[in-house]
């Protein structure tokens, strides 16, 4: 606060040094401020007041703050205000303005950039249309914006928010069609004058409002986020859904545009003059792993392999604490949309700086790895080098060469790289093998795209010995990092992947034994136990069911701080390593890898220590899920538009999940996924038998199992949802109705099915039909009839008599 000229603490200050006081510390200063600036004795505290009340009235100064105790000049902001935040800015930041402001005297509102803290505490993260309590410091104008605040505490939560498709009507209004499958048929009517500035097809956030007990809830437009009339909308939905940053903050930008490429000091070797090459999707646009093979010509390792590995240097680039570091953290991963990519890193670093481009250096961190004839890791080191890749492949390409049809890149690189890498995978290979990882056969599906952003076909891409020979090289050198780093007591990131559950096995061995397939009670739980029971239905009608159950009996994968060994791969430390360009993860692991072998001074800080790491895995294995479902619901967006215009089209599919609601198909052409209500299915009752992950008919006992194949009819599509309802056309298992169960006839058919029977109701649990559950009810009203004699209940008529209209 600035210091006052020296006065007479008996008098009171004029009203000019007062105002140049409020004037030097804007919006900070109240009462007991100027008070104590002035040296002021407390007898004439109640003169200051008075004083301070005629400048006021004289509209000299304004009151502002919380509660109004602080006082600034008009026309400036108060270093403590209430303020609303009503948008973001083109990096993403949150803008606020003065919750209080008359314009009339002064111009437009003036606007607040926040500051967000890099971690805000769980519920201390503010959003679009909340009110906060603010404390405002007046910056260097940037965009017109001169004043930056902090925000001190959420004064109030905006209220529920839906996210949804604005769909305008003739009236000046519209309607939102929610993205949510749960939300399914409840549209909410968007009243003339609460449409804000959103137009028909228009991404929107609603916020929900209350409304009258008839007709459809009413709703307002808080926040236009996109167009769904231009290409890559589709993924625009998820992104926004799941609140994933799409738009690079300007200081990481221009920290990546200021970068400059590594160069050969700081002990950096040269390696240049190694083949290296990259082997990756044809579609790729970032290249940051590069391989290379040569036998060992030690004697001592005969039909040995010398396997390199080298990734690109990102550690270089993004360094601890950077603006580049910071985002990178707060995104976690790269997601991967059939449309777009949402980027770790800018594109400067991600496809430029540290993509190994062919026949340009590139600074990488390399592990060598000396392998035996049976595959097995012998030793490693790791380098941080200088590189230059040899050539850029694709996986097709690559195959098609060592399968005699090499074309013009590949030719010149059969013998001398090729043949090299691959005879060292056939080493790797016996090595996994004789591991015995977790093998599960689950097809890929990828959707392929027209120039205007929809779907083209769907195809599975063959699986090829490329794919598995860079796999084989990447999980080895992931293996090298983990163990270099425990050697050295250097804290890292591990990945991990524990054992399924006691519950999910015990639901596993019994619906295993429906099939006649035991599995193990005693002993320790490895992956080759599932391995063996996949071995028994490979090749039957029964070998997708039991890859589906065995599947989801699995734990997830995640990241930790903590050592608990990889079930599915069977090892017993593993860490990622081979991709920081796009997982945070692997960024993690170079840095401590940089720290522990002395390669730099730019790996992870010495002050991060077990807690700091375990925050940081238990962020990014947040982020990576929240990736996985985004890429999952984009996907069945893009087929449901796909699919939208053909309705009333059959297809063939296999059931991919069962619930007390209903039967999820998975169909066979597109790999779409669909809902069939159980209230649909014949004309029974059917019974959810959880062990056996099948519906059964109690009248008939006709069962429809978890990956049964099926006839379906397309017979609704929500596109913006990615919804698709079925209607069953095949006949399920023939059988014997259930021991001990009621057989219940059906009558008829309950009420249309909607939409919002999609995922399972908790009033349909049962799935019986009207009159099933009518016959229910008035047998169990007889019986207490007979038990208890015919009894009065004076309740019923007081609410019969309530319920009419007077």
């Amino acid at each position: 606060m600035t210091k006052t000229p020296k006065h007479d603490p008996n008098t009171l200050p004029s009203k000019a040094a007062i105002l140049d006081f409020i004037a030097a510390n804007p919006g900070k200063v109240g009462t007991r401020e100027i008070a104590r600036a002035f040296g002021l004795k407390n007898n004439l505290r109640a003169e200051l007041k008075q004083l301070l009340r005629d400048l006021a009235a004289d509209g000299a100064v304004a009151r502002g703050g919380h509660k109004g105790k602080k006082l600034h000049h008009p026309g400036a902001l108060a270093s403590t205000l209430l303020a609303d935040i009503v948008s973001r800015d083109r990096d993403g930041e949150l803008i606020a303005v003065p919750g209080e402001w008359d314009e009339d005297e002064h111009d437009a509102a003036p606007r607040i950039r926040i500051h967000s803290p890099r971690k805000p505490r769980p519920g201390e993260a503010a959003g679009l249309g909340d009110k906060v309590l603010l404390h405002v410091d007046e910056v260097e104008p940037e965009d017109g914006i001169r004043y930056r605040g902090r925000i001190i505490k959420i004064i109030e939560r905006v209220k529920h928010r839906v996210l949804g498709i604005f769909r305008a009507d003739a009236r000046g209004g519209g309607r939102l069609e929610p993205v949510d499958k749960k939300m399914l048929g409840r549209e909410l009517h968007i009243p003339q004058g609460a449409t804000g500035d959103a137009q028909d097809g228009d991404l929107v956030a609603v916020e929900a409002q209350r409304t009258s007990r008839f007709g459809p809830p009413n709703g307002r437009v808080v926040e236009r986020l996109g167009s769904l009339k231009s290409e890559k909308a589709v993924s625009l939905i998820a992104i926004h859904a799941h609140s994933i940053p799409d738009v690079f903050r300007r200081d990481t930008l221009n920290e990546a545009e200021a970068a400059r490429p590594a160069t050969l000091s700081g002990g950096r070797e040269d390696w240049r003059k190694l083949p290296l090459i990259t082997i990756d999707p044809a579609d790729a646009k970032d290249h940051d792993d590069a391989v290379h093979a040569a036998p060992d010509d030690d004697p001592s390792n005969p039909g040995g392999y010398i396997v390199t590995v080298a990734i690109a240097d990102v550690a270089h680039y993004v360094t601890p604490g950077s603006a580049l570091d910071r985002e990178a953290l707060v995104r976690g991963n790269s997601v991967y949309f059939p449309d777009r990519v949402v980027p770790m890193l800018p594109e400067r670093i991600s496809n430029d700086l540290c993509s190994l481009k062919p026949h340009e250096d590139r600074a990488a961190l390399a592990v060598q790895m000396i392998i035996g004839a049976d595959g097995r890791k012998r030793e490693h080191k790791f380098h941080r080098i200088m590189m230059r890749s040899a050539a850029k492949l694709a996986y097709e390409q690559a195959q098609a060469a060592i399968d005699g049809r090499p074309d013009d890149t590949t030719g010149p690189l059969v013998e001398p790289i090729l043949k090299p890498l691959y005879a060292a995978y056939e080493a790797l290979k016996r090595a996994r093998e004789e591991r015995g990882p977790l093998d599960l056969d689950i097809p890929e599906r990828k959707i392929l795209l027209k120039r205007d952003g929809t779907v083209d076909r769907v195809v599975v891409p063959a699986r090829l010995d490329a794919h598995r020979l860079i796999e084989e090289m990447m999980i080895l050198a992931n293996v090298a990092a983990a163990e270099s780093l425990e050697k050295a007591r250097t804290p890292l990131i591990y990945r991990v992947h524990d054992e399924p559950g006691i519950e999910k096995i015990n639901a596993l061995r019994e619906f295993l034994a429906s099939l006649d397939i035991n599995i193990a009670k005693a002993g320790a739980l490895r992956a080759s136990n599932f391995n063996f029971i996949l071995g028994r239905v490979k090749d039957t009608e029964r070998e997708t069911l039991v890859n589906e159950v065995v599947l989801r009996s699995q734990a997830q994968a995640e990241y930790s701080a903590e050592n608990y060994g990889h079930f599915g791969l069977n090892l017993r430390r593993y860490a990622h390593f081979t991709s920081p360009i796009r997982r945070y993860a692997d960024l993690i692991v170079h840095r401590a890898l940089i720290r522990a072998l002395h390669l730099g001074k730019d790996g992870l800080p010495a002050n991060f220590a077990l807690p700091e790491l375990a925050e940081i895995a238990a962020e990014i294995s947040a982020t990576e899920r929240r990736a996985m479902l985004a890429e999952r619901e984009t996907k069945d967006r893009l087929i449901a538009h796909f699919l939208a215009d053909r309705i009333g089209a059959t297809f063939e599919g296999k059931v991919g999940g069962v619930h007390r609601a209903g039967l999820f198909i998975k169909l066979s052409e597109t790999g779409a996924d669909g809902f069939v209500p159980a209230r649909t299915i014949g004309d029974e009752y059917f019974r959810y038998d959880e062990a056996g992950h099948a519906l059964t008919g109690t009248r008939t006992g006709e069962s429809f199992r978890l990956g049964d194949s099926v006839t379906v009819k397309l017979v609704e599509a929500a596109p913006v949802a990615g919804a698709l309802r079925f209607e069953l056309l095949s006949h399920g298992r023939r059988g014997t109705p259930p021991a001990g169960r009621e057989r219940v006839e059906r009558g008829r058919l309950g009420k249309k099915t909607k939409f919002k029977d999609y995922g399972g109701r908790k009033a349909d649990k049962t799935f019986r039909s009207d009159t099933a559950k009518g016959h229910d009810e008035k047998k169990r009203s007889e019986e207490r009839r007979r038990k208890f004699g015919k009894k009065k209940n004076s309740r019923h008529k007081v609410r019969k008599n309530k319920g009419k209209r007077k």
